[in-house]
């Protein structure tokens, strides 16, 4: 539960910007309550405290973030195609700034890849980052984004144009392989989703 150090005032206008349902405290202490996708956020005197389900719903609108963040970007699926999933971290020079994991239905594993790091990048903007490091562990997706491979696949294709204009919102980017070891976190969040019905 994210509790961020912010002026209340702002961030409620930041939350109204963005299309959140804001509504009075429930408290004399609570100065307001907001919703936005999964999560909630309620407002004290000069903190914000984010719940639910997925509290990067609000705390990437309220938080301001800027410079570089390291993005991690793995997907699953189970039977290829199958069941599938994805997982993402983003990374700063203050730890782990967000992360998340979630179920997409069925896909192949390229496919699952692909929207991995699709939501990575979705989050990196979200956040309000103008670099992005992004490292996966999939050869596929970083030698057909960078360009070094063809993409055959239609689907990929589809998938491949929408990372490039994700990547077109950052003043910088670098895309790089790495073991499957550097990308523990994303690979455990991916699974997770898929062990979760």
């Amino acid at each position: 539960m994210p509790v961020i150090d912010c002026d209340p005032d702002d961030a409620r206008e930041r939350l109204q910007a963005a299309g959140a349902s804001v509504e009075d405290g429930n408290t004399e202490h609570e100065r307001w309550r907001a919703s936005l996708g999964d999560a909630t956020a309620v407002a004290y005197d000069e903190t914000v405290v984010v719940q639910g389900a997925s509290p990067t719903d609000i705390t990437a609108v309220i938080e301001d973030h800027a410079g570089r963040v390291h993005v991690y970007f793995d997907g699953a699926s189970r039977g290829n195609p199958g069941p599938a999933a994805v997982g993402w971290v983003l990374v700063s020079g203050d730890g782990i700034v967000a992360e998340g994991g979630d179920r997409i239905g069925r896909a192949t594993n390229n496919q699952a890849e692909y929207d991995a790091l699709v939501a990575g990048l979705e989050a990196a903007d979200r956040y309000g980052f103008d670099e992005v490091e992004i490292r996966g562990d999939s050869q596929l997706v970083v030698k057909q984004v960078t360009g070094a491979w063809n993409t055959n696949d239609p689907t990929l294709k589809e998938k491949r144009v929408r990372v490039r204009e994700l990547l077109e919102r950052f003043d910088d980017w670098s895309l790089t392989h790495v073991p499957r070891e550097v990308n523990d976190r994303a690979d455990d969040l991916a699974n997770e989703a898929l062990d979760n019905d």
